[in-house]
């Protein structure tokens, strides 16, 4: 008799401590649950991010970083008429071929519309342009906006504040 209730107290033991080692594993499988959770939304918020950015990020040429840049500014204050678009291309052809002006200016108006801020445009692309233009093509640049947004029927306001953002972020000095 001793024997069977050293044998049950042994399975008894057994028991308990299986289901402790069970409510453990469960509770270990919970906590790496709730973290791959957190990690999955941390990755796919970044992944958002960069897709928002995508059209900006994707760009490795001057010449449709400058005509996204001039579009985008343009086209912050409403969309992008054929007139304007007109503007655009002569004068983005001017530092391009036909081709590449085509392909610059069309690029240009769909990044425009994929990003809403223009300001998320200069702080992208104005170091890239920085980078890969020296002084002089940087001052051109600012002059093409600038005819971009006077010609036309109707000549378009840019903001002072974006005038300024992209001139310190192409490495002018601001007042």
């Amino acid at each position: 008799m001793p024997f069977l209730i050293a044998v049950l107290g042994l399975l008894g033991a057994a028991a308990f401590w299986w289901y402790r080692m069970k409510a453990m594993n469960d509770a270990a499988r919970e906590v790496a649950d709730v973290v791959g959770r957190v990690q999955g939304n941390i990755r796919r918020k970044k992944l958002r991010k960069q897709a928002a950015l995508s059209p900006l990020t994707a760009i490795d040429d001057p010449v449709v970083a400058a005509a996204t840049l001039i579009t985008a500014i343009v086209s912050e204050n409403g969309p992008v008429l054929p007139q304007r678009e007109t503007i655009i291309r002569s004068v983005i052809s001017e530092i391009a071929d036909d081709k590449k002006t085509d392909e610059a200016v069309v690029y240009a108006k769909w990044a425009a519309s994929q990003i809403d801020d223009a300001t998320i445009v200069i702080d992208k692309l104005a170091p890239f342009l920085r980078e890969r233009l020296d002084v002089n093509e940087r001052n051109d640049l600012l002059q093409m906006l600038n005819r971009v947004a006077l010609g036309g029927d109707k000549s378009l306001q840019i903001a002072d504040q974006r005038i300024l953002r992209l001139r310190q972020k192409l490495g002018f000095e601001v007042n």
